[in-house]
């Protein structure tokens, strides 16, 4: 009985909209892949690579010593870190990975902030983003380079907006849930006492939310940095290419050194968001 059915024509429409949004589009991005891949090549190879590695490391330890409230635990893992990432050679890479990684997260903050707000507001656009936001977190992200291939080609940008696509619903949820938690009672008072709906949002809701914004933002940064090694089936440069040239070669050692870089990386974005979202004597 259900082999009489037709074959749905799915591949062949996902096809005729891409082309279409590919050519309809081509004017934004044409620009990206001309200007905006070779900016974060050049920003990477030749800018941030080119600072003395000691340089960056010890920047990175003084932030991470006043971001945890002065203490070494972080600073000292930081410079243990990246002198490791530096001695075996993958510090070029690990440029390449960082710009990546950066570049989507805030990409994703600017995109995902405004929309968790908006949510927040409207029950309709609640209604309509949960499912879409659904279909952005359990879609496998090895699907989203297809696209992201289509529009950009491969590189360094079509890495960025695969992770920016991937990583962002989790800043929208927790911007939403973050002000939708806001106690009724300093709405109310705020309102009371003349507040726009700017300066409610601004004075009372953001701040009251900001530990679970930044909740949010955490977990988008770090799901960015697990599309790294994703991305670099792609073109996109760092740390993840050195993982699949090891897997390609069978290379376990390779591999398992550029892995560490990226586990290196990761923790020490991770415990600088968290102390970020710590308040003062926590």
């Amino acid at each position: 009985m259900l082999d009489n059915i037709p074959t749905l024509p799915v591949a062949e429409i996902v096809d005729t909209i891409t082309d279409w949004i590919e050519e309809t589009f081509s004017f934004i991005f044409d620009p990206i892949k001309d200007d905006f891949g070779p900016f974060l090549d050049d920003l990477s190879g030749d800018y941030l690579a080119a600072i003395p590695p000691w340089i960056v490391i010890l920047i990175v330890a003084v932030l991470a010593f006043f971001v945890s409230g002065k203490k070494f635990g972080l600073a000292i893992f930081s410079i243990i870190g990246l002198w490791f990432i530096q001695n075996q050679g993958q510090w070029e890479q690990l440029m390449y990975t960082f710009v990546l990684v950066i570049a989507a997260s805030i990409i994703a903050i600017i995109i995902g902030v405004p929309i968790g707000i908006l949510m927040s507001k409207s029950k309709t656009l609640q209604s309509i983003l949960t499912p879409i936001l659904d279909f952005m977190q359990t879609m496998p992200a090895f699907v989203y380079l297809i696209p992201t291939v289509a529009f950009f080609s491969i590189g360094m940008p079509p890495g960025v907006f695969a992770a920016l696509i991937f990583a962002t619903p989790p800043t929208i949820r927790l911007t939403n849930l973050g002000i939708r938690q806001v106690p009724n009672e300093l709405i109310e008072a705020s309102e009371a006492f003349g507040s726009t709906p700017m300066q409610k949002l601004i004075k009372v809701e953001l701040p009251m939310a900001k530990k679970t914004i930044m909740a949010g933002i955490n977990q988008t940064v770090m799901l960015t940095l697990s599309m790294v090694v994703i991305a670099s089936m792609i073109g996109a440069p760092g740390l993840g290419r050195e993982v699949m040239r090891a897997l390609q070669r069978a290379d376990v050692g390779s591999g398992f050194v550029a892995g560490i870089g990226i586990v290196i990386l990761a923790i020490i974005i991770d415990r600088f968001t968290q102390y970020l979202n710590k308040q003062k004597g926590e």
